[in-house]
């Protein structure tokens, strides 16, 4: 099978794979305010609270696994920590559709935290295999398939939601295993015995990642960077559902429908601007476009008083979609080849770090703001204020290390990319690891 046949076919299945995980996570965020307000009797600003609380014991079980998790893909390659990533998500959904009480959400939702390396893993298997120059346009595909399973999960979870509450989580934990199969039987494994080194628990955790990223101060500065944007743009998934509740009395069917529009637009900067642009104007200038973009929509989005000005700064946010690829891929060629598990890691431990900081600030500000008490307060809007406020830090920041490090102009570290040979379906296996061994003995 030729290289470039091949390449095509391993790029195909990482995408299909990030794909239909999204779609399993996309298609509960419209029914979980009503599932919450459900086991707790309680109202949206109790729900969006207790929201808060899942979102950070998911995300605080990320900070800390996903650096271990990226150290092992290095040493024993993506596949196997993606398909065990595919597994947790299905045990998580399986566990909140039968959730009887509230506390079953919460074991559901670490379980799915330790184990959800999938898009950091699905980013590093991308780097594998991708020269340098192409990652951002690689990335912003990523980030398309992301988009367009915010597409369709949302407006599957609306519908299905019109069944029930717990009818989307056993749709999503379906996913889920289907895409454990999908994977199990179809994708190859990227990165070659050659490529791994050893596993190393002093860099395998959130400190210890950045530790051993210090010698690239660039990549640091970039990192900062994504917390911020992180930090805000958790509020969308976060907040939005209860939002629009709150303020536009919106059904589980609509709240499905526009954010799969948003998802539409999304998708679309990602996968059909990002590449051009990049080419265009550079991936610095990319990167400031889209954070520009977040930091309006953000804004608009918090004064909205009808749905025709809520449509119009989704439609602005869509353009946000630009940055996180162009960022990623400024980042993929700050660090040698086998390093790059370890980069996604720290990747995922700063947006982790983010997310539980993030969606509990959120729900907090949002609770504190639509009480209906009388206190003269009443604001739902308020915390995309705050998220406002963390995409200018965020462009700040990332101004100057684009001045400070000459990104636009800096040359690549990562030189080699792997193609991976892929067998017949359901004969792909994973070589043994031998540590003497000095080359892969499968052709590269």
């Amino acid at each position: 099978m030729q290289a470039a046949t091949r390449s095509r076919l391993a790029l195909a299945c990482i995408l299909t794979t990030v794909l239909i995980d999204m779609i399993g996570v996309g298609i509960i965020v419209p029914v979980l305010p009503e599932l919450l307000e459900e086991l707790t009797g309680g109202s949206v600003a109790n729900a969006a609270v207790i929201g808060g609380y899942l979102v950070f014991a998911y995300a605080l079980m990320q900070f800390v696994f996903s650096p271990v998790l990226g150290n092992l893909s290095d040493r024993f390659g993506r596949r196997p920590i993606l398909l065990a990533s595919l597994l947790g998500l299905t045990f998580d959904y399986l566990m909140m559709s039968i959730a009887p009480f509230v506390w079953y959400l919460f074991i559901g939702r670490i379980i799915a935290g330790i184990a959800g390396a999938a898009l950091a893993t699905a980013t590093a298997y991308m780097a594998d295999i991708t020269p340098p120059h192409k990652r951002t346009h690689r990335f912003g595909l990523i980030g398309a398939a992301f988009g367009l399973g915010f597409i369709i999960g949302p407006v599957i979870g609306g519908e299905l939601g019109e069944l029930g509450p717990r009818v989307p989580f056993y749709a999503a934990a379906g996913l889920a295993f289907a895409n454990f199969l999908f994977g199990l039987l179809v994708l190859p494994e990227s990165l070659p015995k050659a490529n791994r080194r050893k596993f190393n628990i002093k860099r395998a955790n959130p400190l210890g990642a950045v530790v051993a990223l210090r010698r690239y101060p660039s990549v640091l500065w970039l990192l900062g960077v994504l917390f911020f944007l992180q930090l805000a743009t958790q509020a969308l998934p976060t907040i939005f559902s209860y939002f629009t509740v709150e303020v536009f009395n919106f059904t589980s069917s609509t709240i499905g429908r526009t954010l799969g529009a948003f998802g539409i637009g999304f998708a679309f900067s990602q996968a059909v601007l990002t590449g051009p642009l990049s080419k265009g104007i550079g991936e610095p200038a990319v990167a400031i476009v889209g954070l520009m973009a977040a930091a309006a929509a953000f804004a608009g989005i918090a004064f909205s008083t009808d749905v025709y000005h809520l449509y119009l700064f989704i439609a602005v946010g869509t353009v946000s979609g630009l940055a996180p690829p162009a960022i990623n891929g400024l980042l993929s060629r700050q660090v040698p080849d086998n390093s790059q598990g370890e980069l996604q890691g720290a990747v995922n431990a700063a947006s982790s770090l983010a997310t539980i900081i993030g969606p509990l600030a959120a729900t907090q500000i949002f609770s504190y703001y639509s009480d209906s008490s009388g206190t003269g307060h009443y604001f739902p809007g308020a915390p995309f204020i705050a998220c406002g406020i963390a995409v200018v830090i965020a462009l700040l920041i990332f101004a100057v290390a684009a001045w400070r490090f000459e990104l636009s102009h800096r040359p690549s570290i990562a030189n080699n990319p792997h193609v991976p040979d892929l067998p017949p379906p359901g004969q792909l296996r994973v070589a043994p690891i031998d540590d003497d061994d000095d080359i892969n003995p499968r052709r590269r």
